[in-house]
């Protein structure tokens, strides 16, 4: 049965909240402005909030700005399956059917990312362009992680063992989630305050959030040698046409500028990269004004 909301999950705002279905589940979303759709996809460990500061500024530009809760977070569906790629791309392309548009802009951040990456792969029909935040392209990324790069890699090996990551995520409640957001920003971001560490904190106590947000991560790593890893990859070889985004925090800790940027090569449309020094690995929390002034001026190419 899907989340009843509550003040974890349905934060108040100028936004509003409602329940979409798409791709056979119940996603939470919180929308705000009129316009063109540009759908925002948070990433691990956060859930829609982590776009707070983008949703008004988006929806002051005239853009009408959407943030959903990915599959197995926040307030929306908690399935047992369905974290694997292709399950990903029709989730958030099915929030964009959903919700009355054809197609939309994806930003996202982390995992949310990824998702983006893959969706303009899969489904770009209803895709028109990527801005992709803190990660690599899943090829990049899938590459880096076969030359045996997954103790770098965002946890992603301490995400591998069963039940033993979930539990240490429930622990305290939930105190490993701040840890993570702190470890991950740069130290003199400010990132994050009290209320961002509450907020995340108990969003993740949602059981069974912390298992379907380690499930993305576990797909990645097992797949490596497994055939549908290997098809996944033939797949996304296919380069993106539209235009594309990265931004990247220079003191991110996760992936490295040199391997974000190196994602370039996936892309045959029009490619920007900005690099933001000082940031970690949450540009639009650490830097929130300017990682909305960079979004909103690069969205002006489809107008």
């Amino acid at each position: 049965m899907a989340e009843v909301f509550d003040d974890r999950v349905e934060v108040a705002g100028p936004w509003s909240h409602r329940r979409v279905s798409a791709n056979g589940a119940q996603f939470h979303v919180a929308e705000l402005g009129d316009g063109p759709l540009v759908l925002l996809l948070h990433g691990f460990p956060e859930f829609w909030w982590a776009w707070r500061h983008q949703l008004p500024r988006l929806a002051e530009a005239g853009w009408r700005a959407v943030a959903m809760d990915l599959r197995g977070y926040g307030g929306s569906d908690k399935p047992p399956r369905g974290y694997d790629p292709a399950t990903f791309a029709a989730d958030i392309t099915g929030v964009i059917q959903s919700i009355g548009e054809r197609s939309a802009v994806l930003v996202g951040h982390g995992w949310g990312a990824f998702g983006a990456w893959t969706a303009a792969t899969f489904r770009p029909a209803h895709v028109r362009g990527v801005a992709a935040l803190s990660m690599p392209h899943p090829v990049t990324l899938r590459r880096h992680l076969m030359r045996g790069h997954v103790i770098h890699a965002g946890g992603l090996l301490g995400a591998q063992t069963p039940w033993v990551p979930e539990r240490r995520m429930m622990a305290n409640e939930a105190a490993v989630v701040e840890d993570l957001l702190r470890s991950w920003a740069s130290p003199g971001s400010g990132f994050p305050d009290e209320e961002a560490s509450a907020r995340y904190r108990a969003a993740m106590r949602i059981w069974p959030a912390p298992h379907c947000a380690l499930e993305y991560q576990r797909w990645a790593v097992r797949s490596l040698f497994r055939s549908d890893g290997r098809r996944f990859a033939k797949r996304m070889e296919a380069s993106i046409d539209v235009p594309v985004l990265q931004i990247h925090g220079g003191q991110d800790r996760n992936f490295s500028s040199a391997l974000a940027k190196s994602s370039k090569r996936r892309v045959s449309g029009p490619h920007q990269w900005v690099q933001l020094e000082g940031v970690g690995h949450f540009p639009h929390e650490e830097a929130p004004e300017l990682t909305s002034d960079i979004l909103v001026e690069w969205l002006t190419r489809f107008r």
